[in-house]
């Protein structure tokens, strides 16, 4: 008999794994926004993997090699653009929106496995995508209505759906990686390999923040990297003890948690728009959401860009 108690303690990982993310998101764009995009994503992905390496070597570890060296080079190249792309979006729109736009990435994902991976689309899939496309497009169709809709805001919304693209293939290396090797292993490559890649532009486009603003923003950052490692470390600990299907719909509290700290912190507001396309775009993905214990993989966001 499976009993509700045994996933509560992975449940209330996945929440706090979530509103870890959420609150990094936050803050990376009043980071990015302070010391710019590039500046603020490559120290993020740096500090995170400083983190998470001692306690990675500390443990016994094994040094990759063959294929598994070559996933966490791959994810961690895609990586650092995904995160570029997707924090330059966060300085161009609301947090709430980005966030709710970007769930479509796992439906994109659905087809990206079909093509990688020989995975079958079903009917209930290609329902959930054009749901998905649906809220997309009433959420976009609400941000092109606006008084406020500029050049930048265009932007934004491109580098969000390239962001969303990127992430869509994430799903399926990960799923790879997540085969071969641990969370603390991951977590190293995957912050490290970014940062290494992020820092091949270190002489065209880093810019030390200004003095008065050095530590806070510096700290604000170093923050964001420990809720990196915290967010990525709870959901990773959640999955390996509770099916995807359990704890999917926990994934989209991210939006509540998003919109809550944007406001409390950056005072955003959200959307009637915004709240009618997650809706649509929520119900796609729950209506993706394999009901065999084979699941595609978190049908959201596992871990920061």
């Amino acid at each position: 008999m499976d009993h509700p108690q045994r996933h509560l303690l992975p449940f209330l990982a996945a929440l706090a794994g979530v509103g870890f993310l959420s609150l990094m998101d936050v803050l990376m764009k009043s980071s990015a926004l302070v010391a710019g995009v590039y500046t603020a994503s490559l120290l993020r992905s740096l500090l995170a993997a400083a983190m998470v390496a001692p306690i990675w070597l500390a443990s016994g570890f094994r040094w990759p090699r063959g294929t598994l060296l070559r996933l966490h080079v791959e994810r961690g190249v895609l990586s650092a653009f995904m995160a570029l792309s997707w924090f330059f979006a966060l300085t161009r729109l609301p947090v709430a929106e980005a966030i709710a736009i970007s769930f479509v990435a796992p439906l994109i994902a659905l087809y990206l496995a079909r093509v990688l991976l020989g995975e079958t689309i079903t009917r209930q899939a290609i329902l959930a995508s054009l749901l998905g496309f649906a809220g997309t497009l009433v959420i976009v169709g609400g941000r092109i209505g606006s008084a406020d809709f500029t050049a930048d805001t265009a932007l934004g919304l491109a580098s969000l759906f390239f962001s969303a693209l990127l992430y869509a293939y994430n799903f399926i290396l990960m799923r790879k990686q997540a085969q071969l090797a641990g969370p603390l292993e991951i977590a190293t490559f995957h912050g490290g390999v970014a940062g290494l890649v992020q820092a091949l532009a270190i002489p065209w486009l880093f810019v030390m923040p200004a003095g008065g603003m050095l530590g806070s923003t510096v700290g604000g950052i170093a923050v964001s990297a420990m809720l990196t490692a915290a967010g990525a470390m709870a959901l990773a600990w959640a999955y390996r003890r509770a099916e995807a299907q359990v704890l999917v719909p926990v994934e989209y509290s991210g939006f509540l948690w998003t919109s809550a700290f944007a406001w409390m912190l950056l005072r955003e507001t959200v959307t009637v728009t915004t709240i009618a396309g997650v809706v649509l775009i929520v119900a796609g993905c729950w209506i993706a959401v394999p009901r065999r214990r084979r699941a595609l993989a978190p049908l959201a966001r596992p871990e920061a860009p």
